[in-house]
């Protein structure tokens, strides 16, 4: 079974003016592609040939043998959850169940926004600020460069890149701008929705 790259879940334009389509013609077309291109040629022959993205995170993790495997089947799960995190009209404060966890575990929405933004802007470098489910409670985390939650038996829920390619086109060194633009406006809190158990 080939790993292939999946469409984005809206028009390349649709984020505009939030996200420009040449930033998800270069993010999507060609970082994305890219993982992709590359976990297919490494697998190749292998038995993590027949396994979906998840399970060949799983069984590379920690493995110096299979960096380069972790790497990119990590980051091709990565970015598409990310693409997925994101909708036209998003953001904003949160609707359905979402809205009362974040209320319980965060102490209001203010702080979950706080903590979150947070996040994006102390990962050093490159990587990635999640909400994440942990011991039945929502979280804030950061990974750096391909590391995901369900390398750690977590649940995810939402995502923001904060590689540099995911914003530099757009907002150039602006990390916290770009931040603000997805909480406000780019959310999709129907997806983080149904990923809550």
């Amino acid at each position: 079974m080939t790993v292939t790259l999946p469409d984005l879940p809206y028009a390349k334009d649709a984020l505009v003016p939030h996200i420009s389509a040449r930033t998800l013609d270069f993010h999507h077309g060609k970082h994305h592609h890219a993982y992709v291109t590359n976990l297919n040629k490494l697998i190749e022959g292998t038995a993590l040939a027949g396994m979906t993205l998840k399970e060949i995170i799983k069984k590379t993790v920690n493995n110096p043998d299979t960096v380069g495997i972790f790497n990119n089947a990590a980051q091709a799960w990565n970015h598409t959850f990310y693409w997925q995190s994101m909708t036209p009209n998003g953001g904003g404060l949160p609707t359905g169940a979402i809205a009362e966890r974040i209320k319980a575990d965060f102490k209001g929405f203010d702080k979950f926004i706080e903590q979150l933004k947070n996040a994006g802007l102390t990962q050093f470098g490159s990587g990635w600020a999640w909400l994440v489910v942990k011991d039945d409670r929502l979280e804030i985390m950061k990974t750096s460069n391909a590391d995901t939650p369900i390398a750690h038996g977590l649940q995810p829920l939402l995502t923001v890149d904060v590689w540099e390619h995911a914003y530099y086109l757009d907002y150039q060194n602006g990390r916290g701008t770009y931040l603000d633009v997805f909480m406000n406006h780019l959310i999709n809190w129907d997806f983080v929705n149904s990923h809550l158990v």
